[in-house]
């Protein structure tokens, strides 16, 4: 399930474009999520929120149901993504440059943030499919998006604590699998 959720989100590729700014103050966005997997015969449905700095910095955190405990989170910048699974004390940090042929030209920061501020708009669309980022295999996998917000936000890169374990991109993607099979 967090294979798609990586997937989906993934938009560390560096813009040449600047962010707008009013004044010194960077547009800010946040957001309900609620991330729909298609799986075999079932579907999964996660809910979570989503908060982005314009040009600078995009966070989604990912909640389990009932509990509303955080399960995942992804901290996405123009340079990197950095993918905390919370359940299982493990993360992995990758560069653009890392990233560069595994996803879709148009998966990147850039026009993942033009999608978010167009949905953001009243009577706009508000969910983002895999089709729309250009990942065949994930075509059928929405996020929906509600209850926008363009407030103010700190929005401050998330650490990790020491107890969680530092593993590689396809490890982790291996264990997720696994665990949503």
């Amino acid at each position: 399930m967090l294979l798609v959720l990586l997937t989906v989100s993934l938009a560390g590729c560096k813009t040449s474009r600047k962010a707008e700014s009013h004044g010194a103050q960077s547009l800010c966005l946040s957001s309900k999520v609620r991330l729909t997997i298609p799986h075999k015969d079932a579907t999964f449905t996660v809910s979570g929120t989503m908060k982005l700095k314009s040009g600078e910095r995009m966070q989604l955190s990912f909640l389990m149901p009932i509990l509303r405990t955080e399960v995942a989170r992804m901290d996405i910048t123009p340079d990197e993504v950095l993918l905390v699974d919370r359940m299982g004390k493990r993360y992995v940090r990758v560069t653009r440059g890392e990233l560069r042929g595994m996803l879709p030209r148009k998966a990147n920061f850039e026009n993942l943030e033009k999608m978010l501020f167009k949905a953001s708009r009243p009577g706009a669309k508000n969910w983002i499919d895999g089709k729309e980022l250009g990942l065949k295999d994930l075509e059928k996998c929405r996020i929906e998006l509600t209850e926008f917000s363009d407030k103010p936000i700190n929005l401050t890169p998330t650490e990790v604590s020491s107890r969680y374990r530092e593993v590689t991109l396809e490890e982790l993607l291996e264990m997720l699998l696994d665990l949503s099979a």
